[in-house]
């Protein structure tokens, strides 16, 4: 068990003198914001800018969504600029705590976030972004964190899963959602990966991109297909389990809707680089792959949204972990509306919409929620304090 899981109680400061809480009032100083500063806090920069990503998309023309999409990735950039700013002082003064996150078995699985977060304001930038930056910037933008967020989640791949294996303390009880955080990113470069297929020079150079691509979309996915019996083994064995990890059941929405957002678009990207026949199986597997994978994931969707429903009736603490109603929703809505492109659905496109209201209410409360008690101070506290305080 890691230190993570017992850190020390630390003081509280006293709200101001009209009786309300202060800022960072339930820290003994400002500068604490920086000591537990984990991995997971990029979630964040994740659902913010799927928000923006799946408006691009949305196959429903409304007056100014375009507009309110750019200004929603916009949000997501400047909040990766402010997290990677607050990671680097974090491991200038707390070194320890930041490379203890990997020993932690729950902490080390939100190291598939950050690569995810850079290629979501990466993708962001490429579909809205250069209406304000140029179209040049854009790309070279997306390329930019493209690259850095496909190494770094390739990384996470194979180190979480490593460590996994020979050093974490797993119990018959532990598998929960977020075992899918490091083995996800992989499915994301494969997605944005084929939009920059068409901004690379024709010839060898798109050819190795669609390749590299649906080679790390089946890295993510066999992945995605060893830990999902294991996780639904655990809830019907052992059952829900804390409420507080309830919201990571729905991680598991992330591989399966964009797996079918990155089938959609490697079929896009497929056309004119890959030979015949392989090109036209290309268009067939996105559209013969995408609709069962999204049956699946509209029973999954559900099965969560019941056991949610379930626990909040009890009490549903706050944490980081509420992310996990955003991101992973909005690849469902991506996957759906490359679906409806595809086959013309008048059904698929209304599923496209709904499941976009349904990510739009989701960041509106987890957001407000974030801001809150990031204001307040709680989600700077240590996890287990900040769990007892919850």
């Amino acid at each position: 068990m890691s230190s993570l899981q017992h850190p020390p109680t630390l003081p509280r400061r006293r709200p101001d003198v009209a009786g309300r809480p202060a800022p960072l009032s339930a820290l003994a100083r400002p500068r604490d914001v920086f000591a537990y500063l984990g991995p997971n806090w990029f979630a964040s920069v994740m659902g913010t800018g799927i928000v923006a990503t799946a408006a691009a998309g949305l196959p429903v023309h409304l007056p100014g969504l375009r507009f309110a999409a750019t200004l929603v990735w916009a949000a997501a950039a400047l909040l990766l600029v402010a997290l990677v700013a607050a990671w680097a002082v974090h491991l200038r003064r707390h070194r320890d705590t930041a490379f203890g996150y990997a020993a932690d078995p729950v902490m080390a699985q939100f190291w598939g976030a950050p690569p995810m977060a850079l290629m979501t304001v990466g993708g962001g930038a490429l579909l809205l972004g250069g209406a304000w930056i140029g179209e040049s910037a854009a790309v070279t933008v997306d390329l930019v964190l493209w690259s850095l967020g496909t190494g770094l989640g390739l990384l996470t791949a194979v180190a979480i899963p490593y460590l996994m294996m020979t050093r974490h303390r797993i119990g018959p009880d532990a598998a929960f959602g977020g075992w899918l955080m490091p083995v996800v990113p992989p499915m994301v470069s494969a997605a944005n990966g084929a939009l920059l297929v068409p901004h690379l020079p024709a010839g060898e150079a798109r050819l190795d991109m669609v390749i590299a691509c649906y080679a790390m979309f089946g890295i993510s996915l066999a992945a995605t297909l060893i830990i999902l019996p294991q996780l639904w083994s655990r809830l019907v064995v052992h059952r829900v389990g804390a409420a507080r990890m309830v919201p990571t059941l729905w991680i598991v929405l992330g591989p399966l809707g964009q797996s079918i957002t990155a089938a959609h678009l490697l079929g896009r990207a497929a056309d004119g680089v890959l030979p015949d026949p392989y090109a036209a199986g290309a268009q067939l597997l996105a559209l013969l792959y995408g609709v069962p994978v999204m049956g699946f994931a509209l029973l999954w969707l559900a099965l969560a949204a019941a056991i949610t429903v379930r626990t909040a009736r009890a009490g549903l603490p706050f944490s980081l972990t509420w992310w996990s109603f955003t991101f992973p929703v909005g690849t469902l809505v991506t996957g759906v509306t490359g679906m409806a492109d595809r086959s013309g659905s008048a059904m698929l496109t209304a599923l496209a919409v709904l499941l976009y209201g349904l990510l739009l209410a989701a960041w509106a409360t987890v957001a407000a929620r974030t801001v809150r008690d990031a204001w307040h101070g709680h989600l700077f506290l240590p996890p287990a304090v900040a769990a007892r305080s919850a």
